[in-house]
């Protein structure tokens, strides 16, 4: 399952930390004299539309409109039958069944209009005269709202793994963690194992035991976390991996030069123990002060 239940929690995140998210996107239009902003959002990137509108598709793809002097309008692909939730689980209110972005240029007479992250825009999709406007111009670091829904993440995620030992088959413990992780409001998970011989990889029926590393990869309300166990931060080894998690997509490999101020990654190492492989990791911010562990 891509995606578990998605709700929203309006006490864990208020409308009010949207306003104040769509009034730095509309001020940025201003100053660059652009009538409005489109941006892209599909199941897998999803975590730009959710920062904007708490928008996280199921399935298809859809195009966030945000004028600079009127509400955001969602086109998508999504049948009307959808949009009574959509409406419930987003800011969005004005939802138009297609994708022709050019009729609503015309429409509002915008002969030019700002394209977030436009090298990375779908070329099947037309965008009349778009203008470039890049993802750190409106979000360059995590919002104080933002950094909460992560910690909430990655404590939970914490919390769910530390009760379970890894023990038996890998596939039965993996689903003993899946069913945790989702009634715990989970929206996506992807759980990888290993004995110590391998690095972690999916269930295929091997025996867990001490020397084991488990691998959790967690969307919840549309804030990515990662941890690897059983130490669930870095040790002193070899340094397996970094992924940006605060970024356009919900978790992508890069190198530690490239974190920007304020990114939100994770990074796992690994170190031999008596002739096994052990894997850490822990979701980090990078803040004034270096790593800061989430």
């Amino acid at each position: 399952m891509k995606r578990g239940w998605i709700t929203w929690d309006k006490t864990e995140l208020p409308p009010s930390v949207f306003e104040t998210r769509l009034a730095a996107v509309r001020l940025h239009l201003s100053h660059k004299d652009l009538p409005a902003l489109v941006v892209y959002t599909d199941v897998w990137r999803s975590n730009q539309g959710r920062y904007l509108a708490n928008f996280m598709p199921y399935w298809n793809r859809a195009l966030l409109v945000i004028p600079r002097d009127s509400a955001p309008v969602l086109l998508c692909g999504l049948s009307p039958r959808v949009y009574p939730w959509i409406r419930s689980v987003t800011i969005l209110e004005d939802i138009r069944p297609n994708m022709n972005l050019a009729k609503m240029c015309d429409e509002n007479g915008w002969t030019k209009i700002g394209v977030l992250d436009l090298p990375q825009f779908p070329c099947d999709l037309s965008v009349p005269d778009g203008v470039d406007v890049p993802w750190s111009a409106i979000h360059p670091e995590p919002d104080e709202a933002e950094l909460s829904m992560y910690r909430r993440a990655a404590k939970m995620a914490r919390e769910i793994l530390a009760e379970e030992s890894p023990s038996g088959f890998d596939h039965e413990f993996v689903g003993r963690l899946e069913r945790k992780y989702r009634r715990a409001g989970a929206e996506d998970l992807v759980i990888l194992v290993t004995n110590g011989d391998t690095p972690p990889q999916p269930p295929k029926g091997l025996i867990l035991g001490p020397a084991s590393s488990i691998s959790i990869a967690m969307e919840y309300r549309g804030h990515w976390v990662k941890i690897v166990g059983p130490g669930f931060q870095p040790a002193a080894g070899l340094l397996a991996g970094v992924q940006l998690l605060s970024g356009p997509y919900p978790y992508e490999y890069c190198h530690s030069p490239d974190l920007k101020p304020g990114a939100i990654f994770a990074a796992v190492t690994e170190s031999a123990v008596n002739g096994k492989r052990i894997f850490q990791g822990g979701t980090y911010r990078l803040g004034p002060n270096g790593q800061e562990l989430l």
